[in-house]
């Protein structure tokens, strides 16, 4: 399987709009032949430190956001030709959109299952 993860940093203001975008795109994702899976997730907690976590503390919610906010992408494929022809379509069908609402350039991690 391909993976593709992906950092958004979106503007404040944009939040509805982007979330409505995210569901257009998974639903369009996940009509594509060769998609296994789509997930966003939105940042909403975070940890104190390193120690909080050997210590099994729960994670800190967070109360307000400060200049963005981060939303992940998880897409799971068959393989990268899928990645790279859906990729495309994404990108033809939805760019506009998404550039109106981040602040920079996705941090995009692509890669094959280990396990």
């Amino acid at each position: 399987m391909f993976n593709e993860i992906c950092i958004y940093e979106a503007k404040i203001e944009k939040q509805e709009e982007i979330e409505q975008l995210m569901k257009d795109v998974a639903d369009f994702y996940l009509q594509q032949d060769g998609v296994i899976d789509v997930k966003y997730i939105k940042r909403t907690h975070r940890q104190a430190d390193f120690n909080a976590v050997k210590e099994g503390e729960l994670p800190i919610r967070l109360t307000r956001n400060v200049g963005k906010v981060t939303y992940v992408l998880h897409w799971t494929l068959k393989d990268e030709e899928t990645h790279a022809r859906v990729s495309k379509l994404g990108l033809e069908n939805f760019y506009k959109r998404w550039n109106r609402c981040l602040t920079t350039m996705p941090k995009i991690i692509l890669g094959e299952n280990i396990v």
